[in-house]
This record gives structure tokens, C-alpha cells and sequence, in this order.
């Protein structure tokens, strides 16, 4: 049962999931926050709520409202350290372990050759040798007597 479990985990599926689910999260951190520092502001300056903007003032009476890059710059900077984080964590260490799984696999027993490729092997030697014995005969039959 657990020889089962080692195998899935080495196939790699589920350390790409999870950090597949991780970069999914971190990106979504970048998307919103583009959106509440941006297209909000945008929406604002066209009327919406006065506490969002450019900076500009459009309209005389409202305030000038700013885009804000801070949620989106640390946005950015924390999505680039989940990565290093799930790549030095995760991803660095599971490829040493798969190496040094895969060559211990290896060292243990040879792979077997599969029947259909012992088979395919055996047709090419005996159409090499039809070939050659084929080739032989008709250089014999054309070849000019004494």
C-alpha cells in the first residue's frame, strides 16, 4: 500500500498540482489587486465612487483620486516569492528524489525488452537475411559464365 503511494508520489502529478494551485493563488493576489489599484480608479473617474481615480480631478466638485501601485507591486513581489519558495521547497528537492528513485530503479533490474519490440527485431533480422540471401542469388544468375 505504501510502495503504491511512493510511486504516485514520485510520478510528479501531484507536486504539479499543488504548486499549480499555489501559483493559482498568488496570481490571483497580482489580478486583484491590479483591479482594485486600476480598473476601479478607471470607474471612478467615469463617476462611480469618488475615493478612487487617476489623481486627476474631471469633474469640478469631486477630489482627485490617485491609482494605488503599492497592493500591486507587493502583489507582484509576493507571487514572485511563492514561486521561489514552491520551486526551492518543493519542485528542487522532488527532482533529486526522482533521479536518485529512477537510478536506484534502474540499478536494482534491468528493463525487460517488451514482446512486441523482441518481435519487431526478429522481423527486421529475417528481411535483412531474406534481403542478402535474395541479393546473393540474383548477382549468381546474372553474373556472365566462362
Amino acid at each position: 500500500m505504501l510502495k503504491g503511494f511512493k510511486d504516485f508520489l514520485m510520478r510528479g502529478n501531484v507536486i504539479d498540482l499543488a504548486v499549480a494551485v499555489v501559483m493559482g493563488t498568488a496570481f490571483t493576489a497580482i489580478v486583484s489587486s491590479v483591479t482594485k489599484g486600476v480598473v476601479e480608479p478607471l470607474l471612478a473617474v467615469l463617476g462611480g465612487n469618488s475615493q478612487l481615480g487617476f489623481g486627476v480631478t474631471l469633474l469640478a466638485g469631486k477630489p482627485a483620486t490617485f491609482v494605488a501601485l503599492g497592493p500591486i507591486i507587493s502583489a507582484a513581489i509576493d507571487f514572485v516569492m511563492v514561486a521561489a519558495v514552491l520551486y526551492f521547497a518543493l519542485i528542487l528537492p522532488m527532482k533529486t528524489v526522482q533521479k536518485r528513485y529512477l537510478a536506484r530503479k534502474g540499478a536494482d533490474s534491468e528493463k525487460p525488452v517488451p514482446a512486441d519490440t523482441e518481435l519487431l527485431i526478429e522481423i527486421r533480422d529475417l528481411l535483412a537475411a531474406q534481403a542478402a540471401r535474395e541479393n546473393k542469388e540474383s548477382t549468381r544468375v546474372h553474373s556472365p559464365s566462362a
